[in-house]
């Protein structure tokens, strides 16, 4: 438990981690370095990622953990995004239906 903060939390960038997800992941873990041990602090910045970006789920117990870990951090995050610009997905029948009827 002691000299839990000592780990760089740098060296869990994955080379195929974009950056805007290693920011957020990487945001997480410095924040709370110093509350939790490392495996289990780089579990919790993987489980948050998953959450954010992919729409995971876990059970109620963790997900209230990360909520209350993650407010700050995904306020931020959700705040730098505000004027980004969204992707919208639509179904291929969508699509066609649409290019069609401009013809």
């Amino acid at each position: 438990m002691a000299n839990k903060a000592a780990f760089n939390v740098e060296k869990y960038k994955t080379f195929y981690e974009c950056d805007e997800h290693w920011e957020l992941r990487r945001m997480f873990m410095e924040r709370h370095k110093d509350r939790f041990d490392e495996d289990e602090l780089v579990c919790l910045a993987q489980v948050f990622t998953n959450v954010e970006f992919l729409g995971c789920r876990y059970p109620q117990e963790t997900m209230t953990l990360i909520a209350e870990l993650s407010k700050e951090v995904a306020a931020e995050y959700r705040q730098s995004r505000e004027n980004k610009l969204k992707r919208t997905f639509v179904a291929a029948s969508d699509a066609a239906a649409a290019r069609y009827a401009k013809k």
